[in-house]
């Protein structure tokens, strides 16, 4: 054929098709571009968290994912890759399921019984507020883009059941909050660095970077619901300082209420840079203050590390691994400061937010990092994300 078509899927009878292409391919051939979803449930009290990710890397020919349990320190993890062709509408890799049961608010996360980790799971995610599109992230190095991603996030609840070493824990609306979100695009970080490029710029020496992204399910005393979706980036050196803020007040009906500027008062463990704990000072669009406490509900939050986040043990997301591969670890203490630099910072940290002006108590997910110096938070210049 002069020129070629990819082939047919069950999705190209749909009337959405966006490039003159079938929906085997995308419209980028670019090896970065990924279709990927993430998603956290937790239990109220701290004791149990699940993590999930999935990824499609159309340009790899890869389709990979993680799930993972973490009870205090302890984290057992499952991740499973599999060659793309010719299913690529089919989001199962493994002992690893993603299920659209409806359309922007239920989905279900299942891991199978399987030989590499005595863990499994079939978690029911059930919407409290609609999905919000965030910011879209744009980035460049020089003049080649490095990332260009839509993302919208939503908060909900969980249902199903977990077992672990062949013990079962039921999990319940009332008692379990679960976030997740979906995005697309160019993304940093998939494969390992290619060959014969000049390597992506690390942070320089001095700079301290902290972040924090945060979908939060909030509820009053009534009853009544809403979410909290809290993301912040904050550079700064001598001389310098750089501040984005990118947040809001999510209600049941699609409104939001921006929030313009956070002023963060966190506290990190110098030994492995884990969130303590802490608060928020927002400045609401009418000007207002609304002011935000953080507690961290112990040692319990997936270390998304473990997932391929910014590598782990030389491998990376969409990585080519075979026709498939699965493979896991259980590690016992993932607060040990040796175990911290192998994990990266960035995990799903259980939390409980409090909101006195909006009457809210909240659960749910904080995603943190404190690199470089802050030595008004005890943390030297150690340059490990």
């Amino acid at each position: 054929m002069a020129n070629p078509i990819a082939p047919l899927s069950a999705a190209d009878e749909g009337f959405t098709h966006q490039i003159p292409d079938t929906f085997a391919v995308v419209g980028s051939s670019d090896p970065s571009w990924t279709e990927k979803v993430c998603a956290m449930a937790m239990a109220r009290d701290g004791s149990l968290q699940l993590g999930f990710g999935l990824g499609k890397y159309v340009n790899r020919n890869v389709m990979d994912a993680y799930a993972a349990l973490s009870r205090g320190k302890e984290q057992t993890t499952v991740r499973a890759s599999r060659r793309l062709f010719p299913d690529a509408l089919r989001t199962v890799i493994g002992p690893i399921h993603y299920e659209v049961v409806e359309p922007l608010r239920k989905l279900r996360f299942r891991l199978e019984r399987n030989a590499c980790q005595p863990i499994a799971f079939d978690w029911l995610f059930e919407s409290a507020v609609p999905p919000f599109v965030e910011e879209r992230t744009h980035m460049r190095h020089a003049y080649r883009l490095t990332s260009e991603l839509v993302r919208y996030h939503q908060t909900g609840t969980a249902s199903g059941w977990i077992e672990l070493d062949g013990r079962r824990v039921e999990m319940s609306p009332e008692a379990w909050v679960s976030t997740r979100d979906h995005s697309w695009g160019v993304r940093y970080d998939v494969g390992q660095p290619p060959a014969g490029a000049e390597p992506r710029p690390a942070i320089p020496p001095g700079m301290g970077f902290m972040m924090i992204w945060s979908p939060i399910l909030m509820e009053r005393r009534d009853g009544s619901r809403y979410a909290l979706f809290l993301h912040f980036t904050w550079m700064r050196a001598p001389g310098f300082s750089q501040k984005h803020t990118t947040a809001r007040v999510e209600h049941p009906d699609g409104r939001e209420e921006p929030i313009l500027e956070i002023a963060p008062a966190l506290r990190f463990d110098p030994r492995n840079r884990r969130l303590l704990g802490g608060s928020l000072d927002c400045r609401m669009q009418d000007g207002s203050l609304r002011e935000l406490e953080i507690e961290v509900l112990g040692d319990t939050g997936v270390q998304l590390g473990a997932g391929l986040y910014f590598g782990f043990d030389g491998h990376h997301h969409g990585e080519w691994r075979g026709e498939l591969h699965v493979e896991g670890e259980r590690i016992p203490d993932c607060s040990d400061p040796a175990q911290a630099r192998r994990l990266h910072q960035i995990r799903d940290t259980a939390v409980r937010v409090r909101d006195p002006k909006g009457g809210g108590t909240g659960w749910g997910n904080c995603q943190p990092i404190a690199y470089g110096p802050w030595p008004e938070l005890g943390l030297e210049d150690d340059p490990w994300m």
